[in-house]
């Protein structure tokens, strides 16, 4: 069995999967369920100054990804203190307290938080490139508390100047990434679109986004000293894996916990442990940026190299072949690849249910 604890700022996690700060910890009760489901540690849903006025209908799972209008707790600042901090800290884990979103909400929330916080996440929400409304809002927090700050970001356009600059500003750590958006998909039954805003606009969440979190938390981590926590897309233990070979300490689990519930967190720590004996490493550390490294060590290719296929492996179902443009495939008694006709595009491996068809990466 691996080593799956991690260390971040001094806190021990006993894993590396945490609550993200939405619906799965939308209250104690929750936390305390994502505590018997085996998560590591609580990120709590963001609070701020008053109560969230959500729109609905304010989720729903497209064939395109997860699309939501939820906006910070529905719950009070009152009800929090008073109630539900308080279930969430019975748990014994790790409690990160989610809030936001400017300076002056953080100025009035970060004191009344600090009896329970083990460390706390900043949430801004904010999509365009001049960094000082988040600067701004995590040093609002900085000022008030001395438990570790960690700031929430937006796939922003220009993420590596702005994580600089967060660093730079006191930032403790950073979790990468928010949801992406607006987006918008329509009932083409009745016209109407399928989120309730104002504008039937929403946010992609969930396995949509999961590529573009990962290339979020590998650019950012080779420009950062400080520890990310990775979220946006993890539903396996594969996908946890990936993010932590991105660079990410942690990973934390939402759209995936509204979908299939509490016990998601052991089910991907489970799998993510599986994982790593089957590749014999030890520990956390061992994975953590593990890409960058084989990144750097990788020629740059132009050449054709086809898959190698394992026919013990291939149950025929012919999805390699339906998809290669190139008509390079072939199935006889056995799957073959022409090697002068095969491109080397890899979509046929990816395609694979089996793990039948394998290529060189490197």
């Amino acid at each position: 069995m691996a080593d799956l604890r991690t260390n971040i700022c001094n806190i021990e996690f006993k894993n590396p999967i945490m609550t993200a700060a939405g619906p799965g910890a939308k209250d104690g009760d929750l936390c305390i369920k994502a505590y018997e489901g085996g998560v590591g540690a609580i990120v709590t849903k963001t609070i701020s100054s008053k109560s969230a006025d959500v729109p609905r209908p304010c989720m729903a799972q497209t064939n395109s990804g997860f699309l939501n209008t939820e906006l910070w707790s529905e719950l009070p600042l009152e009800r929090w203190l008073e109630v539900e901090y308080k279930k969430a800290k019975s748990t014994g884990l790790p409690l990160i307290v989610g809030m936001g979103y400017t300076k002056e909400q953080i100025s009035e929330i970060a004191p009344k938080v600090k009896p329970y916080a083990d460390a706390v996440e900043l949430s801004t929400h904010y999509v365009g490139t001049d960094v000082t409304p988040i600067v701004d809002a995590l040093k609002a927090a900085k000022e008030v508390l001395d438990v570790p700050v960690f700031m929430k970001m937006s796939p922003h356009t220009d993420i590596k100047k702005i994580a600089i600059a967060l660093e730079e500003a006191g930032a403790d750590g950073l979790v990468m990434i928010n949801s992406f958006g607006p987006c918008m998909s329509i009932d083409i039954e009745s016209g109407y679109p399928i989120m309730g805003s104002q504008t039937g606009y929403g946010w992609l969440s969930g396995s949509s986004i999961k590529p573009l979190a990962i290339r979020c938390i590998y650019d950012v981590s080779q420009v950062v000293d400080i520890p990310i926590i990775g979220v946006g897309g993890i539903s396996n233990g594969k996908d946890a894996a990936e993010m932590i070979m991105a660079g990410a300490s942690a990973v934390q689990i939402c759209t995936q916990a509204i979908l299939d519930g509490p016990n998601i967190y052991g089910k991907v720590n489970k799998e993510l442990d599986e994982f790593m004996d089957r590749k014999n490493y030890k520990s956390i550390d061992e994975i953590k940026g593990l890409a960058i490294k084989k990144s750097n060590e990788r020629k740059f290719r132009t050449n054709s190299i086809a898959p190698k296929v394992d026919n013990d492996l291939c149950v025929k179902c012919k999805k390699c072949i339906g998809s290669c443009v190139y008509e390079a495939i072939k199935l006889e008694n056995i799957l073959k690849i022409d090697e002068d006709k095969c491109f080397g595009c890899g979509l046929c491996v990816s395609r694979c249910p089996k793990n039948a068809l394998s290529i060189e990466y490197k």
